[in-house]
Order: structure tokens, then sequence, then C-alpha cells
């Protein structure tokens, strides 16, 4: 049967449309939750002036436009009409949002010095009540959405194929009470009859082979078939979906490439061509520009807070012993490129033995009394806030590692160059989660490259703006010496 869907294929060579590829599927609960979402906010915005001053001016009409064009941006660049987790996480998701619309605005009005023309009070009822009222709305759309699905019969889907990624498929359309759909189990498309994930969790039943699926589709009464193999079984994925062509069923495919390190993965369309993404800088477009942004004004701040303490530690070092203040290294940055990075000398004068580059331990003898204090406190990484001024550095990112260290570690451990897909940073996710200072062990090492990656592949402004807030909470490290 296959080889003649393939033998036919050239019969089937139908006008393709015009269209995009890659379709986003709005629904109309979609579209009205976002335009009540915009209703609630505008009635406050023309509710709370005549409360407060009993008059309605242009200025706030010109606000509730600008805060409705950035609402539907930021909103759309972070999913909130695409999001179905748990209400909880929605509420937080969607305060991130209304939180950075809100925050445009005000950067907004502060730019063109229009601060003192709301009214204080307004703004913030706004704030607070705006986001309220967004909340409830949602969590109103939830309950008619559970009523509407329950009220619906399930259609039944299979997928094909095995493995960690069927698993998943499988677990999310079963436990997801948004989706009115039921898988029933896999069909194998290889020699695999073992479904359990290296997770451990439970197997999902296998209902029958790849040669049995017309009659499986017609036994179960299926709608929908998902695909979900490896990746060199890709070539099949021709051949079942000639076969399915005249069982009237919708066919979607999940390419398994999670068996990859992906970095920072997406799926775009260039030419009308869908491209998928494994690998790639977050640094691109506007995010480079908010990550340049965000780190030379918090730089700039920070150099004058701190410059007091700078200035003592200077001191400090000279009188304790001879040699210079600061202390340059090569390092690698952003993409792979070389920058000479600044720090106190924490260290006495000595030379490498053999050009080996040793890290520091505890109680090592090379380290001063006040370079001892500094490496505890992380004072001097502060020198550090100029690589940030320059661009060679960010605030948050991946710790800069010796080029002697990336030479072996990135022998050693899987992806551990990925690192440099961002700009390195003063502080890192690695570093609150405990892995600061000397890694002893490879395990550690590991680890640290782990989180690393998980930055990367997570990277947002709320992200650097909370490892930012926890790191002072996380400097007492006994790794750090």
């Amino acid at each position: 049967m296959i080889a003649v869907a393939l033998e036919e294929r050239d019969l089937l060579e139908v006008k393709q449309s015009d269209r995009s590829l890659l379709q986003r599927r709005n629904s109309l609960t979609t579209s009205l939750q976002a335009f009540l979402d915009g209703l609630a906010v505008v009635i406050l915005i023309l509710a709370l002036p005549l409360l407060f001053h009993g008059k309605l001016t242009s200025h706030y009409i010109i606000l509730a436009l600008a805060l409705l064009g950035s609402m539907s941006v930021i909103y759309d660049r972070m999913n909130i009409y695409r999001h179905h987790g748990t209400m909880t996480k929605k509420a937080f998701k969607l305060f991130k949002a209304w939180s950075s619309a809100f925050a445009f605005l005000l950067l907004l009005a502060f730019v063109t010095k229009y601060t003192e023309t709301y009214s204080r009070a307004v703004v913030l009822l706004l704030f607070v009540l705006g986001y309220l009222a967004q909340v409830s709305l949602h969590f109103g759309f939830r309950l008619i959405q559970r009523h509407m699905v329950s009220q619906e019969t399930n259609t039944r889907a299979l997928i094909i194929g095995c493995g960690a990624l069927a698993n998943h498929l499988y677990d999310r359309i079963n436990s997801n009470p948004w989706m009115p759909e039921e898988v029933v189990g896999v069909v194998s498309a290889t020699d695999c009859d073992d479904t359990t994930d290296h997770s451990g969790r439970s197997a999902m039943p296998v209902v029958g082979r790849l040669e049995d699926i017309n009659r499986l589709i017609r036994v179960y009464d299926i709608q929908t078939i998902y695909i979900a193999v490896s990746l060199d079984s890709s070539p099949m994925i021709q051949q079942i979906y000639f076969e399915l062509l005249n069982e009237n069923v919708n066919i979607h495919w999940a390419p398994n490439i999670f068996a990859l390190n992906l970095i920072n993965h997406s799926v775009k369309e260039l030419a009308g061509i869908p491209i998928l993404t494994l690998s790639e800088t977050p640094l691109i477009g506007s995010h480079l520009l908010i990550k340049a942004i965000e780190d030379r004004v918090l730089a700039l701040m920070f150099l004058i807070l701190a410059s007091p303490i700078m200035l003592i530690t200077a001191i400090l070092i000279k009188v304790e012993s001879p040699g210079p203040i600061f202390f340059r290294q090569e390092r690698t940055g952003w993409d792979g490129k070389h920058f000479r990075i600044w720090k106190f000398r924490s260290m006495r004068l000595h030379t490498e033995k053999d050009g080996i580059v040793k890290q520091a331990t505890r109680d090592d003898p090379r380290i001063t009394r006040i370079g001892r204090f500094i490496r505890r406190t992380s004072i001097d990484e502060l020198p550090q806030l100029l690589n940030v001024l320059a661009g060679q550095m960010s605030l948050v990112g991946p710790r800069p590692h010796a080029l002697q260290h990336n030479l072996e570690y990135s022998k050693r451990i899987e992806a551990y160059l990925a690192r440099h897909r961002i700009k390195p940073g003063i502080t890192g996710l690695a570093q609150i989660r405990g892995f600061r200072g000397e890694t002893k062990e490879l395990k550690q090492m590991e680890k640290r490259v782990k989180y690393d990656l998980e930055y990367i592949n997570n990277w947002s402004l709320w992200l650097d703006l909370s490892i930012l807030l926890r790191t002072p909470f996380n400097l007492k490290n006994d790794n750090a010496y």
C-alpha cells in the first residue's frame, strides 16, 4: 500500500497555497479574551480621571492608545493568549507581561517628559486594578472553557513513534483538560516495544505496528495522527504521509530534535519556508538592544555606587603587597572572541608553573589577606563593570573561564563551548544556584555548564533582573576563596 502511494505521488502535485506555512491558530475565545483585556484597560483609563479629577483630558486618551499598543506587542511576544498551564502560572505570566507593558509606558513618558502630566494616584490604581481585572477575566474564561470542554466528545488520536518524545506528547495531550482529544496509544514505527522514557514514567500502550495503521484507524475511530520519530527515521515520514492521505485523518509531525543539546531553539520562516533553528544566540534584533541598554545603564549606576568601595580596595591591595592593583587576563567572550578581563588583584605576584593556570583553592598561599576577603565577597569582580561598559561582558551571563580551562573542559564536557553563544557575565544563573568559585570535580563544571545553557535558552530581561536581585544573597559560598 505504501509503495503504491509513493508511485502515485506525482499525480498529487497540486498548486500550493501562497499563505505562510507558519500559521497561528487563534480561536474565537482567544480573540475575545484579548478584546476584553483591552476593553477593561480602556474603561479604567477613561473612568479613573473622571473619578479623581471630574474630567477626561486628551492625555489619557493618548495613554490608552499607547498602553493598548504596548500590550498587543508584549502580550504576543510572551504568548499570553497561547499559554495553557495552571491558573497560578498564568497569573504570574500575566503579571510579568502587564508590568512590562506598563514599564515601557513609564519609560516613554519619562523620555518625552510627560510624567508630570498624569496623576500618580490614577497611574497606580490603573496598574493594580488593570491587573486584577485581567486576572479575573482570564479566570472566568478558564471556567467557561472547562465547562465547554466537558460537554464535548473527545476525538481520538494515535502517536507513531516511541521513546521520550512520544511519551511526552502522550502525557501532555491526555493530561491537558483544555484539549478535547485522547491518545489511545502508540504505533511503533521501529522495533522498539518499550515506550518507557528515561525519566521512568510508565509506558504507553503499544496498539500495533506501522503496517497495521490503516486497520487501527478504523478500529479505534482515529481522527488525528501524531508522527514522533527520531531524526534518522525521517525518510519514513513521506511514506507515512502518502499512506494516510486517503484515511481522512489530521496529520501532525513532531520532529524529535530534543535528543540534541539545543541552544535557544525556535521555529521561524525564511522566504515562506519553515526553518527549524537548533542553535542560535538569543542576542539578536530587539533582544540585543534590550540587553545593551540594560547593561550600560545598570553598569554605570553600579560603578558610581561602588566607587568608594573600589577606591578603598585599591589602596588596601597596594599597601599589602607590591604589584599592580588590577589583574588582567585573556578570556573568551561572545561567539568565541577574546578580550582581557578586569579584576582586582587578589594574589601575590607569581609565575605559573609550565604556563598552566591553576585554580585558587582553600588556604592557597598565593592569596593575600585582602585578596581572600574580596574573593569571598566578590569585590574583586567589581572592575568588570568596565568590561560591561566596553560591551565585552554583560552584568548577567555565563562566567568567563581562563583560555586553558576552556581548552581542557571542551574536550570533556558536551556542548561546553556553547556557553559562548551569549555575552559572559559578572554573575549568572549557575552562580546563584551555588556553583561559584572553584570547581574541584568534573561534575561541578558539568552542572555549571548545564545552568549556563539553561540561562541561554530562557534568557529574558526578567530573568536578568531576578538573578541580579538574588546575587547578593548568594555571595556566601564555601567554594569561593
